[in-house]
């Protein structure tokens, strides 16, 4: 189905699917504790919920996990909490002039749901209309890539997405679209298999009809290699 499709017929899926706000809900005394105590706590909170599953620790295979998840969960899959992983996003002159969009799809989203802890897994597509800078376009992938390593809900991270864009770039003119699956959805509760969750947010020029039917065309291009 085309992106637009989506857009038209989305709807907000899971289990009390709320969100409090734009920005992570994130506790005052967040970054009290270093990534290694976090990572103590952590494992031990992990073997406890296995053994209370009824998991015998001392065999060879599960062993280690409660380290390795306690390891994942602090510098892998909720990295995105650590303000100083944020990715340096220098921005340089538009020495080129170039005054039309610029469009950067598929880029792979690998994140959380915050509700259940299970992955969303999917493509963002982000855009942006120079207002005298640029930046690097590896840049994009890593402010997506950024946010998406935390606890999220996809609205959340598609405004964040773009507010962070417009912050680096100075303008109100970028857009996003995210296509994910959410195996919360897909593995278990109505183990959907088949739907994804399509959400948009558009700033500046991007609230524009034309300009938004140009982006939405721009995504469904045939680009495979």
């Amino acid at each position: 189905m085309k992106i637009e499709k989506n857009l038209e017929n989305f709807e907000a899926i899971g289990d009390d699917h709320i969100g409090s706000s734009s920005e992570t809900p994130l506790r005052k005394d967040a970054f009290k504790l270093t990534n290694d105590e976090k990572i103590d706590i952590i494992k031990d909170d992990v073997r406890h919920i296995m053994e209370t599953l009824g998991l015998d620790l001392t065999d060879d295979s599960l062993k280690g996990t409660p380290n390795r998840v306690a390891k994942m969960f602090v510098k892998e899959i909720f990295g995105g909490l650590d303000p100083d992983a944020k990715p340096k996003a220098s921005t340089f002159e538009n020495k080129y002039k170039y005054g039309e969009m610029l469009v950067e799809k598929n880029i792979t989203v690998y994140s959380t749901c915050e509700h259940h802890l299970l992955p969303i897994v999917g493509k963002a597509h982000v855009a942006y209309i120079s207002n005298g800078t640029v930046v690097g376009l590896s840049k994009m992938n890593r402010i997506v890539d950024y946010f998406a390593k935390r606890p999220q809900v996809q609205e959340r991270l598609t405004i964040q997405i773009v507010k962070e864009l417009q912050k680096v770039l100075n303008t109100e003119d970028v857009a996003c679209v995210i296509d994910a699956k959410h195996l919360c959805v897909n593995s278990r509760g109505i183990r959907d298999i088949d739907s994804s969750t399509v959400t948009s947010e558009f700033g500046g020029q991007f609230k524009n009809k034309d300009t938004k039917r140009e982006f939405l065309d721009y995504i469904n291009l045939d680009t495979e290699f």
